[in-house]
């Protein structure tokens, strides 16, 4: 189910009814309020060719009824997210997801060609690469000024993602349901 939480500017550019490129910001996290996957963390928008099943299908679904501007809230249904089996270990079999997605910028071809389609598996080998980088980095990094390790600092930035993410659901009478 899509909610939108801002609607896009007047006369903002929708995505075409064929294959476009899509480039996104998105917070999702599971039912229970855990964030396994943010692009906003680094702040590095993800860039995807939709219209071939190239990410879930919620988000197929939802991007082409989206405008550039447009934030919205996408709670999935296992069957239009990871399934019956899940992409373990971040995500448990027969999960529900929650995504916080903004449409940045759509366009009909990336430079230098399409984007390469993931299969499952690679999703789940580039989630696991990006999680692999931030515990490195993580254990690269010295205590900060105030004794906190950068994993308390991650952990403390995850709480308040999905605590703004939680708020932003609260709100009555700001989205429109489709």
């Amino acid at each position: 189910m899509k909610t939108v939480l801002r609607a896009a500017p007047e006369g903002a550019e929708a995505p075409s009814k064929e294959n476009y490129v899509c480039v996104v910001h998105y917070v999702g996290t599971l039912e229970d309020g855990t964030v396994f996957d943010s692009s906003r963390e680094e702040d590095t928008p993800f860039t995807v060719e939709t219209g071939k099943n190239r990410v879930i299908k919620a988000w197929e679904v939802a991007l082409p009824t989206m405008k550039v501007g447009e934030l919205c809230k996408l709670v999935c249904e296992s069957r239009y997210a990871y399934g019956d089996e899940g992409s373990p270990p971040d995500i448990p079999p027969k999960a529900t997801l929650i995504f916080e997605l903004e449409l940045m910028s759509v366009r009909s071809t990336l430079k230098g060609g399409p984007v390469a389609e993931l299969t499952k598996k690679e999703e789940r080998k580039r989630l696991d690469e990006r999680k692999l980088e931030r515990e490195m980095a993580v254990a690269a990094e010295p205590v900060s000024q105030e004794g906190r390790t950068s994993d308390q600092r991650r952990a403390d930035a995850k709480a308040a993602a999905a605590a703004r993410f939680a708020n932003k659901g609260q709100k009555k009478g700001g989205g429109k349901k489709k």
